[in-house]
């Protein structure tokens, strides 16, 4: 390209992007993009392309990219079934409030509605997952402000935003749009801002605080920006704070008062603290199981959520205060009057405390070979300060809720609304592409490997070089059973097992990692657990680690209604083919709770 004026609209779509600060874009190759991959080589490949093995997987490592960075991800993807394909990984973005764009390829506007090879109406398909905007550019001057407003939306609204370019487009000699009636000229950046609250809301928030006598507080994601004033409010209130699972790394763990997680996944002081406070303090969350929250008419409420579409659900909140948290907090802390009882947050860390000995002793219950619970609490010690984690979908996301404690500048974050299987490994390649320098650990079970992982140790392979630190570590919970699924048969369905659908074959992850040039080992027995972790941390390339663990360790919840257990004892009598093992492993990790001292019984 030897002059300005020879550049295509492809070439400006790239410019544009660098103009943005976008230094990577995630995708996979097909001809419906194919003058944006011209204009990829033309550009000497910046902002960089990074290739996946499955267009759902770059979506799903904009995603993680996105969560650990904070900036928006970019992913992109052919017409037809790569726009398809994209999809799944969109709706995790869009589900957990995670700015993404998607460039799309589309069949040339000559052939539209001609039945045409791969042509899929993108605009409808679109429609809801990128529904604050999705634009299909038609004519070169109007690339900039979609691409403009594309990216500005994403970031503003924290959602999923959608380009679609027709493959002829793509191949146009670029027309800027100029000053004149039906254009519309553009411009990039977009100015920091922070919702400030109304005056009157607040003052009814800290009335609200001040009257109660046992509070808590429970922090989501929405918190993350905020955590020393999450501190200070914690402080004066006396209050403890349980968090949501996307907001796990927002408070550490470190602190007597944190109570972990909340929910099905949760830990039971988190639930202990819910069933008896009198306040409830909720700041950038919209957790979604009422159930685990104070019931109904038992505790007063109060609520600070950015998204004015978020405020007042899940409980029936007096005040439903919208803003930034840390502005809101800020404002809020010289209306708070400091607890001089602190009878409620001593009960709170004493709970705490013996929380974590039935950590430790659950994870030392005896299994066949390796106790799950084991594999991630050995984890938990060895943890660099500095290093990004990420959970599957999975019981595997019940022993990183539980077990892993947040400390230092540590990150963590899995599929938090969507829930869906595979996101472990490519939010671990993603990460790695956000901060090169840091180590990341993707905890990941069999099925999730199974259905993506082990293609994905290929794009480790072919990248990893490029990381100023090597490790990754792809840890594999390896059960031979779709755990999650098996046990919400149990509880929830009051069915035995269903091996046919829940059975998976026994595969060599860590050999296969080996043969395509990355370490790894297999760990079949208990003493092996903590040894192999430590091998993995100082390894010079990514590390696959298979743990042979038993499918019978139960994800038991905080709290087990009587429907569960009776629904769960039915699916045992009823014929399940573990039931022998169920009930003795269940029984033992069960029992740690009500047991005094140290050391598993």
């Amino acid at each position: 390209m030897s002059a300005r004026s020879a550049a295509k609209v492809s070439d400006h779509v790239l410019e544009r992007l660098r103009e943005w600060g976008v230094e990577h874009v995630f995708g996979y190759p097909g001809d419906g993009i194919g003058g944006l991959l011209a204009a990829w080589v033309r550009a000497g490949d910046r902002p960089m392309f990074v290739q996946s093995r499955h267009e759902e997987m770059s979506a799903l490592q904009a995603v993680g990219y996105a969560k650990y960075s904070g900036r928006v991800g970019v992913c992109a993807a052919t017409s037809g079934p790569g726009a398809i394909h994209l999809l799944n990984g969109l709706y995790d973005a869009k589900l957990d409030h995670v700015p993404v764009v998607a460039l799309v390829g589309q069949t040339a506007r000559t052939a539209m509605g001609g039945a045409y090879m791969q042509e899929v109406d993108l605009l409808s398909l679109y429609k809801d997952v990128a529904s604050d905007f999705c634009e299909m550019v038609t004519v070169p001057q109007q690339l900039p402000g979609v691409l403009d407003r594309a990216m500005r939306v994403a970031a503003a609204r924290r959602t999923v935003t959608a380009v679609i370019l027709p493959a002829d487009v793509q191949d146009l000699p670029y027309e800027a749009p100029t000053h004149e009636f039906k254009m519309v000229p553009s411009s990039q950046g977009m100015g920091r801002y922070a919702p400030v609250p109304d005056d009157d809301d607040l003052a009814r928030c800290a009335e609200v605080l001040n009257a109660g006598a046992r509070v808590a507080m429970l922090i989501g994601q929405g918190a993350r920006h905020a955590r020393a004033e999450v501190e200070e409010v914690a402080e004066l209130l006396g209050a403890g704070v349980a968090k949501a699972l996307l907001g796990k790394d927002v408070l550490p763990d470190t602190h007597p008062y944190v109570t972990g997680s909340i929910g099905l996944l949760g830990t039971r002081p988190s639930y202990e603290m819910m069933r008896d406070c009198d306040t409830l303090f909720v700041v950038g969350s919209s957790f979604p199981y009422s159930q685990y929250l104070p019931e109904f008419g038992r505790a007063r409420g109060v609520q600070i959520d950015v998204e004015p579409s978020l405020v007042g659900l899940r409980y029936p909140f007096e005040v439903n205060v919208v803003g930034d948290a840390a502005q809101a907090l800020k404002r809020l802390l010289p209306l708070l009057e400091r607890k001089t009882d602190r009878s409620w947050r001593d009960g709170i860390e004493q709970a705490n405390e013996r929380w974590w000995e039935v950590m430790e002793r659950r994870a030392q219950v005896a299994a066949d070979p390796v106790n799950p619970e084991l594999v991630v609490h050995a984890l938990d010690a060895l943890l660099p300060d500095d290093v990004m984690l990420a959970a599957d979908s999975g019981s595997v996301a019940n022993w990183y809720a539980r077990h892993l404690r947040i400390r230092g500048s540590m990150r963590g974050t899995l599929s938090g609304t969507l829930a869906t299987m595979g996101p472990g490994v490519p939010y671990a390649v993603g990460a790695k592409f956000a901060f090169p320098g840091r180590p990341a650990i993707a905890l990941v079970g069999d099925g999730a490997m199974q259905m993506n992982g082990m293609a994905e140790l290929i794009t480790i392979a072919k990248y990893h070089r490029q990381w100023t630190d090597p490790r990754l570590v792809v840890a594999v919970l390896n059960n031979g059973d779709l755990n999650q699924v098996t046990w919400d048969l149990r509880a929830f369905e009051g069915s035995p097992q269903f091996e046919e659908s829940q059975s998976l074959p026994d595969v060599r992850y860590a050999d296969f990692a080996v043969g395509i040039g990355l370490a790894g080992e297999r760990v079949e027995e208990p003493g092996g657990v903590a040894p192999a972790w430590r091998r993995a941390l100082a390894a010079d390339r990514p590390y696959v680690l298979d743990f042979r663990t038993d499918p019978a360790f139960p994800p038991i919840p905080p709290h087990t209604t009587f429907a569960q257990a009776k629904a769960t004892a039915g699916a045992l009598l009823r014929g399940d083919g573990d039931r022998g093992s169920v009930v003795r492993q269940g029984l033992r990790s069960k029992v740690q709770e009500f047991l005094p001292g140290s050391g598993p019984q």
